[in-house]
């Protein structure tokens, strides 16, 4: 009987043996941290710049007319009518979600990739519109550029041994992502976002300079498509909105001085001009010499 055992002991040690699976090797610990450092660095940084974006204020070391400041308020720096700085504050945030998800779940360093590459492409984007069209740069866009270079660099070091894949699909969806954002940009999508009319701009910046009001609601169809007829040089009209407080609310102060009953309402030299106003019309009553 103890021989018995003792071949049947031999018999399974000399066999085949049960191997457990192999398992994707384990995350190299140090880099998910320092990309969660990135990350979190990131979302400050863009935090703060949409914190200014939305007050309209001047960041910390970015004075008036400076080359930060020309960045900042170029009409690349809004995309839908959110500061890119929030877009930006947004792709962040999923990169500081994904990188900690991953640290127990490597099927997430997938999705990372393709964040981590699409946000390095459009910052690579927006680094050179600003050197070759606006020819400024922003110490605090190039910073943001740093992190996310070193984002994507650190994350296809993480996945060393299967990015190429994932590198190949994400750059096509970066490509397209910026192509759209180009073709956008380039008023193909919305006039309003391309380049300005040189016309339709200097009658706006006249229009400001001679002291004429436009009035109007942002809740009025009427008040949006007489910004629309000026396209990429409506911000630069001088407009006051009669209803910050929504459809009923009582009228803002400059409103209620002067009586403004509906929108558009257009006072050059204290004359009233009610209704949709064409810029030909526009040019005539403030002695805009129009070329067209």
């Amino acid at each position: 009987m103890a021989k018995h055992r003792k071949r049947q002991h031999a018999g399974s040690a000399g066999g085949l043996q049960h191997t457990p699976p192999t398992r994707a090797p384990a995350p190299n610990a140090p880099l998910p941290l320092i990309l969660l450092t990135l990350s979190v660095l990131g979302v400050v940084l863009t935090t703060y710049l949409s914190y200014t974006a939305l007050f309209e204020a001047h960041p910390a070391f970015c004075s008036e007319g400076s080359g930060c400041d020309l960045v900042q308020s170029s009409r690349w720096a809004t995309f839908l009518g959110i500061p890119t700085a929030t877009w930006g504050l947004f792709t962040y945030l999923v990169l500081a979600a994904l990188t900690w998800r991953a640290r127990t779940k490597p099927k997430s360093w997938t999705p990372l990739i393709f964040v981590a590459v699409g946000g390095f492409g459009i910052s690579a984007y927006l680094t050179a519109i600003s050197i070759v069209e606006i020819e400024a740069t922003c110490a605090y866009c190039l910073t943001s550029f740093g992190i996310i270079t070193a984002i994507m660099v650190l994350t296809l070091l993480q996945r060393s041994s299967d990015w190429t894949t994932s590198l190949k699909e994400a750059s096509v969806v970066a490509v397209l992502i910026v192509g759209g954002l180009h073709l956008h940009y380039s008023g193909v999508f919305d006039e309003a976002a391309g380049p300005e009319d040189p016309q339709l701009q200097a009658l706006a910046v006249h229009l400001t300079e001679t002291g004429a009001k436009f009035y109007g609601a942002y809740w009025c169809p009427r008040c949006q498509e007489q910004k629309a007829l000026f396209k990429a040089s409506a911000k630069r009209l001088p407009y006051v909105e009669c209803s910050s407080g929504g459809r009923g609310s009582p009228l803002t102060a400059p409103c209620a001085a002067n009586n403004i009953r509906s929108y558009p309402t257009w006072i050059i030299d204290d004359k009233r001009h009610t209704g949709l106003q064409t810029p030909r019309t526009l040019a005539g009553a403030t002695g805009f010499t129009w070329k067209k």
